[in-house]
């Protein structure tokens, strides 16, 4: 058994006690609901289909997705905040949303420090250059010499939203390798892998959990990962580190929020549920085979996660140049 694994299941037996005594739910009769702020089909989409299925039993209620697409997030998070403190609506999110998206736009309707409270933690996870099968590129440099050999040595790259992670990332890559990478923006991560696979567009920037199902079944090519070091479901594929584009160690990560003023015995119940369900052999296995590394976070856990992320977003956004929108 992994230190991971051992560490989830003492999680989990820790917050049994707490399911067995808590609490029942605040309306029995309603579903809750977990807010994802991406189209249906995504990464983040698959995630929360998995975990709302298998919270239903420790919850002992029904759990649905409700998607919410558009503006990285940030219709969902509008949502979040107008939603009821009544335990019925969460938040499945990534950073983007949390310590990105705040620092890029004007007045994105939300601020997670004053109106959300972090609940639980599920992953980490890293982002991922990939190319469509239509290219001949089979490597991150052969992808560059290629747009280097077309016509003008110019390409799109799609992104899942403007002003992520994502769009720093084919800027800085573009500046880093000398070619001109312009980002293509999409509503999510579904429709610029349609487009991918159409060969409509000839590259993407995205989390792995996005791409791997398509990179699996030959649909298109991950040629490079950030990150620290190579990633167990992707050992043949170099990080930007060993291509040359230091500094993009620090791993992203997956996290439930609920609105600002929700009782303590919902939140409490609700990551008790979670811890549980990650400890579950096959749904660790399902997340780790979407490229995620699982390892749960108290609400406390996950806020100081949040918080040093977004310095580390803050870095680089001003490093950048890059003035809100």
């Amino acid at each position: 058994m992994t230190v991971s694994r051992r560490r989830i299941l003492s999680q989990a037996l820790h917050w049994s006690a707490a399911l067995a005594t808590a609490p029942a739910w605040a309306q029995q009769d309603k579903p809750i609901r977990i807010l994802v702020g991406f189209p249906a089909g995504g990464g983040t989409d698959a995630i929360a289909r998995l975990l709302a299925d298998k919270l239903k039993d420790p919850l002992g209620v029904p759990v649905v997705v409700d998607n919410r697409p558009g503006a990285g997030g940030q219709i969902a998070a509008q949502t979040l905040k107008a939603a009821a403190p009544d335990g019925a609506t969460l938040f499945l999110t990534h950073d983007h949303t949390i310590s990105i998206l705040p620092q890029v736009v004007r007045n994105p309707g939300f601020s997670p420090e004053h109106d959300f409270v972090p609940v639980a933690g599920i992953a980490s996870f890293v982002n991922a250059f990939a190319v469509s099968a239509g290219t001949p590129a089979h490597s991150f440099p052969e992808y560059v010499e290629w747009v280097r050999s077309r016509s003008g040595g110019k390409d799109a790259v799609g992104i899942p939203a403007p002003a992520s992670t994502p769009e720093f990332l084919v800027k800085l890559l573009g500046e880093r390798f000398r070619v001109d990478l312009v980002s293509a923006p999409y509503r999510g991560s579904a429709p610029m892998l349609a487009d991918m696979m159409g060969n409509q567009i000839r590259a993407g920037v995205g989390s792995v959990q996005d791409f791997m199902e398509n990179h699996k079944a030959g649909k298109i090519r991950i040629v490079a990962v950030l990150g620290g070091k190579r990633q167990a479901a992707l050992p043949d594929v170099p990080t930007f580190a060993e291509l040359g584009l230091k500094g993009f160690d620090d791993m992203p990560y997956y996290g439930f929020y609920a609105p600002k003023g929700m009782p303590l015995k919902f939140i409490n119940r609700f990551s008790a549920a979670l811890a549980k369900v990650l400890a579950l052999p096959e749904v660790s296995a399902q997340l780790a085979g979407m490229g995620l590394s699982v390892g749960y976070m108290t609400p406390q856990q996950l806020e100081a996660r949040e918080r040093a992320y977004t310095e580390t977003w803050t870095r680089i956004i001003k490093t950048s140049g890059f003035q809100p929108q």
